[in-house]
C-alpha cells in the first residue's frame, strides 16, 4: 500500500521523529512510504533511511506563513499526489497539514489523515488564532481521522469544534523505554559540565528542546540568571539546535552565565545526558504532549515543566515532577532551586519517575495502534486495506530513529 506522509520540516524535534518512526514502522510492515517535506531539514534523515523510504523535497513549503510560496506549495503537493495516487496521506504540523489535506482533497485521495503534533491556535495572539482556528475548521472538513498525541490535544480541538469525537484518536509519541532507563551517563561527564572529576560534582538540569522561540530558551534563561547567584555551581545543560541558538548563545554572554550554561548542540545519545542529570526541565509555551518529558521520566529523573495540553496524563504534581504555570517561568526556576536545596523531596520525586508507567509510549505499540485507524478509515470509504503481519508489533525500532 503505498502511503504519504508531508511535513513542513524534517528537522531533528519531537514531531520530525515521531513522524520518521511511523515511516520506518510502516516500511518495515512492508508498505511504500513516500515522505514530502518543504525547505528546512537535515540531511542526516535521507542518509540513514533512503533505502526505506522515498523522500520528496517541496521547496516552497515554509514555515513562514507566505501566499505566495503557500500557494506555490499546496499546487506542487497536488502535482506529486496525483502522479503518485496514494491510498493514504498523514499530514503532520501545522502548515503542511493544511496544505497537504487540501492537495490530497483536491487529488481524490480516499483516506486524508492528519496528525496533531501540536494546537496550533494556544497562546497565540488573537488575530492568530481567529485564522488557526479557521483553516483548521476548513481543512476539518476533508479529514477523515485524527491521530493526536495526547488526550489534551484531542479534548482542545473538540472544544473547538474541529473535527468529530469518532474521527479522533489518541496515539502517544512512541520512543524505545529501555534506552532511556538503562542508560548511563557519559564517560566525559566531567569534561562536559566543565569540572573536575575528583571534586564536588555540580547540580545538573538538563533542557532538551530544538532551539525554537516557543520553547523559551532565553526567557527561562533570564530567570535562571537569578538561580546562579544563589547556587553558583549549577549547570545548566541545553541538548539541541535550531534557528535561535545564536540568540540563545548572545543571551547567555549578556547574562554573564557561559560558566554556568552548557550548550551541547545536537547529541546522537540524549539518553546519556537525561541520565547525567538531578533534575530536567521545559519551559515550552506551545507544544502537543513533548515525549522529551516521558524521555525524561524513563530515565527516572522528575522533571519541571510548564503546563500543556495533555502534561497531566504523565506528568503528576508532587508525584515524579512539578508543573507549572505556562506562563509563570518564575515558578519554573523557584521550584528547581527549592528541588535542588531540598534534595529529600528531589529524591522522592526521582522515585515517581522511576515508577511512572509509560507503557503507552512503547515505539512497539504505535503502527499497530495506527494500523487500526488506517483500516478503519479505508473500510469506511470502501477499500480493504492489505492484510499485512505487523512486522513492527511487540518490537522497537527506536533504536534506529
Amino acid at each position: 500500500m503505498l502511503i504519504v506522509h508531508i511535513i513542513t520540516r524534517l528537522i531533528r524535534a519531537g514531531a520530525d521523529e515521531n513522524t520518521m518512526l511511523t515511516c520506518l514502522q510502516q516500511a518495515d510492515d512492508g508498505h511504500d512510504v513516500v515522505l514530502i517535506h518543504g525547505a528546512e531539514y537535515d540531511e542526516h534523515y535521507y542518509e540513514a533511511y533512503r533505502d526505506k523510504i522515498r523522500f520528496v523535497l517541496v521547496e516552497d513549503m515554509v514555515r513562514q506563513v507566505s501566499v505566495r510560496h503557500d500557494a506555490k506549495a499546496a499546487f506542487a503537493l497536488y502535482k506529486i499526489l496525483a502522479d503518485l495516487k496514494p491510498l493514504v496521506v498523514h499530514t503532520h504540523t501545522s502548515k503542511a497539514g493544511v496544505l497537504g489535506r487540501l492537495a490530497a482533497r483536491m487529488a481524490g485521495v480516499q483516506a486524508i489523515i492528519h496528525g496533531v503534533h501540536i494546537v496550533p491556535f494556544v497562546n497565540v495572539g488573537r488575530k492568530s488564532k481567529a485564522i488557526y482556528l479557521g483553516l483548521e475548521k476548513s481543512a476539518a472538513l476533508f479529514t477523515d481521522a485524527f491521530i493526536n498525541v495526547s488526550y489534551g490535544t484531542r479534548n482542545i480541538f473538540l472544544e473547538h469544534g474541529i473535527g468529530k469525537p469518532e474521527t479522533h484518536h489518541v496515539v502517544h509519541s512512541g520512543f524505545d523505554l529501555k534506552l532511556y532507563h538503562d542508560a548511563r551517563e557519559p564517560a566525559d561527564w566531567a569534561e562536559i559540565l566543565r569540572c573536575e572529576p575528583e571534586g564536588p560534582r555540580p547540580p545538573v538540569l538538563v533542557m532538551m528542546a530544538a532551539l525554537t522561540a516557543r520553547k523559551r530558551h532565553v526567557a527561562f534563561l533570564a530567570a535562571f540568571q537569578r538561580l546562579t547567584v544563589l547556587l553558583p555551581d549549577v549547570r545548566l545543560v541545553i541538548c539541541g539546535d535550531g534557528e535561535e541558538r545564536r540568540g540563545i548563545e548572545g543571551e547567555i554572554e549578556r547574562l554573564g552565565i557561559e560558566a554556568n550554561v552548557i550548550m551541547l548542540g545536537f547529541r546522537a545519545d540524549p539518553e546519556r545526558i537525561v541520565a547525567m542529570a538531578d533534575l530536567c526541565v521545559l519551559a515550552s509555551e506551545r507544544e502537543g504532549l513533548p515525549r522529551v518529558i516521558m524521555q525524561y521520566l524513563a530515565g527516572g529523573k522528575p522533571c519541571v515543566v510548564s503546563h500543556l495540553p495533555g502534561v497531566d496524563e504523565v506528568v503528576k504534581d508532587g508525584f515524579n515532577g512539578i508543573v507549572v504555570p505556562s506562563a509563570n517561568i518564575d515558578a519554573a526556576v523557584n521550584s528547581i532551586l527549592h528541588l535542588l536545596t531540598h534534595r529529600s523531596e528531589l529524591e522522592l520525586l526521582a522515585r515517581g519517575a522511576r515508577e511512572t508507567d509509560l507503557s503507552n509510549w512503547d515505539a512497539g505499540t504505535m503502527w499497530p495502534k495506527m494500523h487500526t485507524i488506517y483500516r478503519d478509515v479505508l473500510k469506511e470509504v470502501g477499500v480493504t486495506m492489505p492484510d499485512r503481519a505487523l512486522a513492527a508489533k511487540g518490537r522497537s525500532i527506536a533504536a534506529s530513529t
